[in-house]
This record gives structure tokens, sequence and C-alpha cells, in this order.
């Protein structure tokens, strides 16, 4: 895996290098819009379903995905296994429109590190990735 450095804002620092999961078009562009010109990330790749989230983890370094549940052909919990199977060291960051008391304990019991509803600042969404990045590193 790349490092991730956290904070460090240098152009030639190694960033966390990210793919985004999610079936709607709006939803990529603006994570992708609001990470990318940060330092600190790399977006990598992009999947509209959960079946192309996991073959993405499968054939690219990833240090973390953004991945939704309710996608097409294979939903996010479905994907988080293989995306562990495919990649131990890729953290998952669960951004859903599902509440956290619905679906969070089942999200996590299957491998996701963290469960955010969509909504959150993407200043947390930056910062959560920042940081599991950092203890991918470590």
């Amino acid at each position: 895996m790349s490092d991730c450095v956290g904070m460090s804002m240098e152009s030639n620092a190694p960033r966390c290098r990210i793919v985004i999961a999610d079936d709607t078009p709006d939803i990529r562009m603006l994570l992708r819009w609001s990470l990318e010109p940060d330092a600190r990330f790399e977006i990598v790749g992009e999947a509209t379903n959960g079946a192309e989230a996991v073959e993405l983890i499968a054939t690219l370094e990833v240090d973390a995905i953004l991945l939704d549940l309710a996608m097409p052909v294979m939903d996010g919990l479905q994907a988080i296994p293989q995306i562990k199977d495919a990649s131990p060291l890729t953290r998952i960051i669960v951004l859903s429109g599902f509440d956290q008391e619905s679906m969070a304990g089942e999200a996590l019991s299957r491998g996701a590190d963290v469960y955010l509803e969509k909504g959150v600042a993407v200043s947390q969404i930056a910062d959560v990735l920042t940081d599991l990045c950092r203890r991918g590193a470590a």
C-alpha cells in the first residue's frame, strides 16, 4: 500500500489512493471535485456498482474506498467482504443514505472500517480518510 501522509500539503508527498463507488453520477462528481484538489488524496477510480468496485480494488493499489450501500448489480453490503478478500489493507468507508441505526452495524460486521451518512461535510470525509490512511501506513 502507498503511504498516506496525513496533513502534509506538499505536492510531492505520497497521496492516499481512493476509489469512489456510488451509482449516482452527481455524488461521484461532487466527491471527486471536493477531494481531488486536496494534496492528501488521489482519486484512482470510480465504480457505479459493487461488482465494479470489487474489480477496481482487485486491479489497482487502493488505500481507501468510499462505498455506497444501495447500488445495482451488487450492493455495498455484498461488496464489503469481497473487497476485504481482494485487498485486506484497503480501508472501507461506507457513505450511505441509510441512517446509522439501520445499517451501520451490518456494514461494520462485514468489514467496513467507518460508516458515515450521506450529507456529512466533505471536510469530515477528508478527516476520516486522512486518519484511516495514516493508520494504514503505520
